[in-house]
């Protein structure tokens, strides 16, 4: 038949009343089946041939209760009933199969032969649409002309066609002509489809129930293609796990089909506050709008399994609940409530630890350095975060203070707010060497500022921020000093110490955000010269890397670059080599420019319990930028500016993050073990 595009289908919530009398109700209402049964004969004449028998008849019967399989089900019943009238008797060898001596069981199972088998209306003429017919005859299995058959074997030839869907009633007669017993189907068609009417969807797509039902217009109806397109509109609402389904089909005059689908709203949404220990109610710390406006699931949308799922992983990664479960409650007709669970987490606490300083290679303790940090991840029971911690070596130290706003309140955008003071002490041998004369120089910095961020799209998030930084070079005794042991300066600016204003601006895409996955991030930062002395330069910097899976092993590709442009200090140099850089080289050794790109490609393969191994192969260059650098300080010490290396190492998993031991080997043949926490950048 071919496609009916011009045929309008609607989807309304408003119920229509339903007619004076409907023709056939299908399996969500009260059951109504008869069983008719009679069976005539004759009197015999001397060959005592029966003229005309009723086997059997049989009737749609359809369930009241629903059964997930199959929206619609449908079954035919047989029974034999003997006649009531003194002058007939029995055909021999049809019985009532609902008699259980074994004299009728051995009549049920006798055959008569039957000469003709036809199919006809209820009324016993030939059916208007001669493929209602084929459709009856192709579904017989036993009933053939000149066979022989049982009434079991007719039974079941009635269910076939039943099952065959485009009829609600069939009623097998046998009647007695000249050339033997001639067995006729009485068929009754269901209606031609003419419209549809659909109730209470309110998310199911208009054009998805148009094409379900749109190749059926201007057909008989058949039951089994209605199941299966309602078994695909069930479907629909489990594949994005709504609690919805269609709980409701009713044929009506004319044609008319009645679709009635029940979606589960949410009513209420709750907090309930469980304790840690006992796992009883008790009152949280936080604020149950805190928890709320993270919550994607609103009060009247359709109940979602596979939402209510996103809401208790994004409740989680708030990081102040140790446990969170939704439980929906039945409420008011055709609603639900969900209850959210939560258990807390301690809002804070002190915490120490200890780590390893990639900038310094010598030494007695080797870079090794101790922290002391005091948490609170819960202020004002707003999931804001408050972290104060040290950090010192032998040579470098960090004091930081970071308050955060992880979503300020009346933002729609989920936008947080970082505001950070810190004052550091780094080493300069990145780009200074181990050693300038007989000091060290070390980098010192008190930095403070604001940050804004947001996601701007599904595994996009933006950062924008003002920082102002006041920096300098000191000796090993905490003198400024401006000059290097070349004469070379260490200042932008000719002063003991450089001013800048630095307005931020990043962007970052990350998959699935395992170490693995694909990631991208592009930084800007602009030096704002608001006074004459201020700094002003360009620094634009970028990173990308790609997971792909061979197998067990897993092989990363990881690049990066950056460029500076303007006037800038000697120690904001992009400094090349070392364990996030190149290896095989010591910290800053391949050179130090104004322009870098650095290349490398890991496998890394499983070995035993958290162990795994590493192959790496890593390349870095200044672009032969080092000499634009103030003062040339790679130069000044004969770095390469460029340089590769590859090796090999183990990494175990730990609780301070993946610890790394890797041994590597350089283009200048040397050799060296690199030891590491965490990740590389």
């Amino acid at each position: 038949m071919p496609r009916n595009d011009d045929i309008r289908f609607i989807s309304s919530s408003i119920r229509i009343p339903p007619p004076p009398k409907p023709l056939k109700r299908c399996p969500f209402e009260t059951a109504r089946s008869h069983i008719a049964q009679l069976v005539r004969s004759f009197n015999t004449h001397s060959n005592e041939l029966t003229r005309s028998v009723l086997l059997c008849c049989a009737t749609l019967s359809l369930t009241g209760k629903r059964r997930p399989s199959s929206p619609i089900l449908c079954s035919a019943s047989l029974s034999l009933a003997e006649s009531t009238q003194p002058q007939e008797t029995q055909l021999k060898g049809i019985s009532s199969p609902s008699s259980s001596s074994p004299a009728s069981v051995r009549q049920s199972e006798e055959r008569v032969l039957i000469s003709e088998v036809l199919v006809r209306n209820k009324d016993g003429e030939e059916l208007e649409r001669k493929d209602l017919e084929a459709e009856a005859l192709q579904a017989l299995k036993a009933c053939r002309a000149n066979s022989a058959l049982t009434v079991r074997e007719v039974q079941e030839d009635v269910h076939r066609i039943i099952n065959s869907g485009y009829f609600c009633s069939c009623m097998p007669v046998a009647v007695d002509t000249r050339d033997g017993i001639r067995l006729v189907f009485q068929v009754e068609p269901n209606q031609e489809f003419k419209g549809l009417v659909c109730e209470g969807a309110n998310v199911l797509p208009a054009k998805f129930l148009e094409d379900s039902f749109r190749d059926g217009y201007g057909k008989v109806i058949n039951l089994r293609r209605l199941d299966e397109a309602i078994s695909s509109i069930n479907g629909w609402y489990m594949e994005r796990g709504l609690f919805a389904m269609v709980s409701a089909v009713e044929i009506l005059s004319g044609g008319i089909l009645r679709l009635q689908v029940s979606e589960a709203e949410v009513n209420n949404i709750s907090i309930r506050f469980l304790d840690r220990k006992t796992g009883e109610p008790t009152i949280g710390k936080t604020k149950p709008e805190t928890i709320l406006r993270q919550i994607t699931t609103k009060k009247g949308q359709v109940y979602s399994m596979l939402q209510g799922k996103r809401d208790v992983e994004t409740v989680l990664t708030m990081g102040i609940m140790e446990d969170v479960s939704i439980i929906p409650q039945p409420a008011d007709t055709g609603k639900v409530d969900m209850v959210m669970n939560v258990v807390e987490r301690p809002s804070g606490g002190f915490s120490a630890g200890g780590g390893i300083s990639s900038g310094i290679t010598t030494g007695t303790l080797n870079g090794l350095i101790g922290s002391f940090a005091y948490s609170h991840r819960n202020v004002f029971g707003r999931n804001q975060k408050l972290n104060i911690s040290l950090e010192r070596g032998q040579i470098d130290s960090i004091f930081r203070i970071n308050y955060t706003d992880p979503w300020i309140q009346g933002d729609d955008k989920r936008t947080s707010r970082t505001i950070m003071i810190q004052n550091s002490r780094t080493p300069g041998t990145m780009v200074h060497g181990d050693r300038d004369g007989n000091i060290i120089l070390t980098i010192g910095r008190i930095t403070g500022g604001i940050e804004f961020s947001r996601p701007i799209r599904p595994k996009w998030s933006g950062t924008a921020g003002l920082l102002f930084q006041h920096a300098g070079v000191r000796d090993d005794k905490g003198v400024p000093i401006i000059k290097d042991q070349y004469s070379s300066p260490l200042t932008a600016s000719g002063n003991n110490y450089d001013d800048t204003l630095l307005a931020k601006v990043e962007t970052v895409y990350t998959g699935s955000g395992d170490h693995g996955s694909s990631m991208f991030a592009l930084n800007m930062e602009q030096g704002l010269p608001v006074l004459p002395e201020w700094l002003s330069f360009t620094r634009v910097n970028a990173r990308a890397r790609k997971g792909i899976e061979i197998g067990p092993a897993r092989l990363n590709l990881s690049v990066s670059g950056g460029h500076v442009v303007g006037n800038f200090p000697p120690y904001e140099a992009f400094a090349i080599g070392g364990t996030n850089s190149v290896r095989g080289y010591d910290e800053g050794a391949v050179g130090s420019g104004r322009s870098y790109v650095i290349g490398s490609g890991e496998i890394s393969f499983p070995m035993f319990g958290p162990v795994e191994g590493v192959l790496f192969s890593d390349y870095g260059t200044d672009l032969g930028t080092g000499p634009s650098v103030p003062g040339d300080p790679a130069g000044a010490r004969f770095k390469p500016g460029s340089g590769c290396g590859c090796g090999f190492g183990i990494r175990v998993d730990s609780p301070l993050g993946p610890l790394r031991l890797e041994y590597a080997f350089n283009d200048k043949k040397d050799k060296r073990f690199h030891f590491g926490v965490g990740y590389r950048n």
